[in-house]
């Protein structure tokens, strides 16, 4: 579970208090400051199936892309900073983000390729809150790796099932395409999910699912 502060606070507050010695990880929602859960180990596996796929497909086609180890993304016009479980940068971007040099956070949408949320148990920040701001900063891709199945039903369906949510910015809008491991039978689906960013990328949700400890059984 997530622990919330409830004081009020700027985002530059925010960014001068965090990090701090602790160790934790925090993030500002609307001005409160929110202690992220601590990650299980296969919540981390997926994290680094998925960085190692990225960063493979995007160095094979020579995109000037990078992701960094923490970085904030911060809406315009609100008092919130994320610090998502993927961000790919696009890096000749970074000289024109304002607060880069000084408190690592992007807030412009050419400098951010594709953000990923793997979910945990505060999946309502990730289905709800991060992807109305995500899409009001105009991110072109954003996943949510749902593999434990945590999601509302009416984001995953009935009865829930580990699904991959892509959100593909269209005209200002998210259109969502879903990805799981396994078709209506349980058997293994092999559907490619389809990246707009990288788009050659050979992925399938069940991959991602197995990588987490969460096999697909036939």
């Amino acid at each position: 579970m997530i622990q919330a502060l409830r004081k009020l606070v700027t985002f530059d507050e925010f960014v001068a208090r965090y990090p701090d010695n602790t160790g934790k990880r925090y993030e500002l929602h609307d001005g409160v400051i929110v202690e992220t859960s601590q990650s299980t180990g296969d919540h981390e596996e997926i994290i680094v199936f998925l960085v190692q796929k990225f960063i493979l497909e995007y160095s094979r086609i020579s995109l000037s892309y990078g992701i960094p180890k923490t970085v904030l993304v911060k809406p315009l016009e609100t008092e919130s900073a994320y610090s998502p479980d993927i961000l790919i940068l696009n890096l000749p971007n970074l000289v024109n983000e304002p607060l880069w040099k000084k408190e690592t956070t992007v807030s412009q949408a050419e400098s951010i390729a594709l953000v990923v949320e793997v979910v945990s148990s505060n999946w309502r920040d990730d289905y709800l809150k991060k992807a109305a701001d995500y899409e009001a900063v105009g991110i072109p891709e954003y996943w949510i790796v749902d593999y434990a199945a945590l999601g509302g039903r009416r984001f995953i369906g009935n009865p829930k099932q580990p699904t991959v949510l892509l959100y593909t910015l269209i005209e200002g809008e998210y259109q969502v395409s879903q990805f799981r491991g396994s078709d209506a039978c349980g058997n293994p689906s092999g559907e490619r999910i389809v990246s707009p960013t990288l788009r050659e990328l050979n992925l399938t949700a069940e991959q991602i699912f197995q990588a987490g400890g969460y096999p697909v059984e036939p």
